[in-house]
């Protein structure tokens, strides 16, 4: 069977028809200069799906910028979102105009790729009094009769699209479907994103498509963060507020974690601390990759609790945990190490770049060291990517789609002297 064909292209032009006819003339380029398929995108079979990035600078001509990459590719999906920065091979392009553009040919024969647009409606509360909602949008057709793993790429609005909610529910319902993508950042308020969908821009809910089930992807997602002080078990909680560790109050366990560590760890605390869920109960032991992370959000000092950022149960395992980038680099570093990929869709968060690394294009280098310069991206206000077997939504992650990843020899990536740790 023919290999996938993939090509990426990025472009830094201020003006939106010049950065649309850039990254066009490079992905017809590369798609008609693919080895062992001499084809001409122009006069031969489109690409079968095809996904832009665009910044703030872009959104106001989004829906015609995506409208000309429709003329002209002609892809079979079209998916797109505006983000705060975006991303090409081995370039980020941070808080500035910037437009990046992915396409991928599949093999003929393994199906066809599927749009989804996803919206939500309210629900009936939970037997908490929670607010309720219901996800719709996505078909039948979704999910693979025979139950093969599929993969859903999803793009969605922070403000009016539940994506926890979504994964949670999608994996009760079909758990062999994998969710990867991320949530639009160029907005500060409901409606400030964009999202497309072939010939339609939206402004809330999500966009995604479901690649066919003979596509050959990974999805990787690097957290960042390392552990302090030992695993504990939760012994009491009410949603997510802790109130015993270890049959101790929860908050007075952390005030004396933060009193014995060394300053520089101190520090790192200090700027954000966090709390790692151990995904699977069963494990003998735990690594950094093993751990679901959200943010240690404050604590009440009349009741000795901490309130995190998800419900956790009695009886989870947890750990507090610290980010810097040190951990980060070393942690994406270990999640590409021997592999090897033709191509990448990255969703990095917007806290990373280079306010974490201290220098720019940190993510996007060590995905094209592995994936080649076929890499688009973005910057988002949320990542979704599988941690443990199962999707969810994070923040302060990069989670990366590779595609036709076979298992390789070890490859090494460039590590530059300039990032922190």
């Amino acid at each position: 069977m023919p290999a996938s064909r993939f090509a990426a292209a990025l472009s830094a032009h201020p003006v939106p028809a010049q950065a649309v006819g850039e990254v066009l003339g490079s992905v017809l380029e590369q798609l008609a200069a693919a080895p062992n398929e001499p084809v001409d995108p122009a006069a031969g079979r489109p690409p079968d799906l095809a996904v832009l990035f665009a910044t703030g600078a872009h959104t106001g001509a989004f829906e015609d910028v995506a409208a000309a990459v429709r003329q002209v590719l002609r892809p079979g999906v079209l998916l797109g979102a505006t983000a705060v920065s975006v991303l090409g091979g081995a370039e980020e392009l941070e808080a500035a105009p910037g437009l990046a553009l992915w396409a991928a040919s599949f093999p003929p024969g393994v199906g066809p790729s599927l749009a989804v647009r996803l919206d939500t409606v309210s629900g009936q509360p939970g037997p908490d009094g929670a607010e309720g909602w219901a996800v719709r949008g996505l078909p039948a057709a979704a999910v693979d009769p025979d139950g093969d793993p599929r993969t859903l790429v999803v793009l969605g609005d922070p403000f009016s699209f539940p994506a926890d909610v979504f994964v949670d529910r999608l994996h009760e319902r079909h758990s062999s479907l994998a969710v990867v993508g991320g949530l639009a950042s160029s907005g500060r308020a409901p409606g400030g994103n964009r999202l497309v969908l072939d010939g339609t821009t939206y402004d809330d809910g999500a966009v995604g498509v479901v690649l066919p089930a003979g596509v050959r992807c990974t999805a990787v997602v690097s957290q960042g963060c390392r552990p302090i002080g030992d695993p504990m078990t939760v012994t009491r909680a009410e949603r997510n507020v802790l109130y015993e560790l270890a049959s101790e109050g929860a908050l007075e366990k952390l005030t004396s974690l933060i009193g014995g560590l060394a300053p520089d760890e101190r520090a790192l605390a200090a700027r954000g601390l966090h709390l790692g869920r151990v995904i699977d109960e069963r494990a003998e032991s735990t690594a950094p990759g093993d751990f679901l992370i959200r943010g240690v959000l404050g604590a009440t000092r009349d009741t000795g609790a901490i309130v995190v950022g998800e419900a956790i149960e009695v009886g989870a395992t947890v750990q507090f945990q610290v980010r810097d980038a040190g951990t980060a680099d070393d942690e994406l570093r270990a999640m590409l190490a021997g592999r090897s990929a033709a191509s990448a869709l990255v969703f990095t968060c917007n806290g990373r770049g280079a306010q974490l690394f201290g220098r720019p294009h940190h993510d996007a280098e060590l995905v094209e060291a592995v994936a080649g310069p076929a890499v688009a991206g973005m910057f988002c206000a949320g990542e979704i990517g599988p941690v443990g077997g199962r999707s969810f939504l994070h923040g302060f992650t990069a989670s990366v789609l590779l595609f036709d990843s076979p298992v390789a020899p070890h490859v090494d990536t460039p590590r530059d002297g300039d990032a922190e740790g």
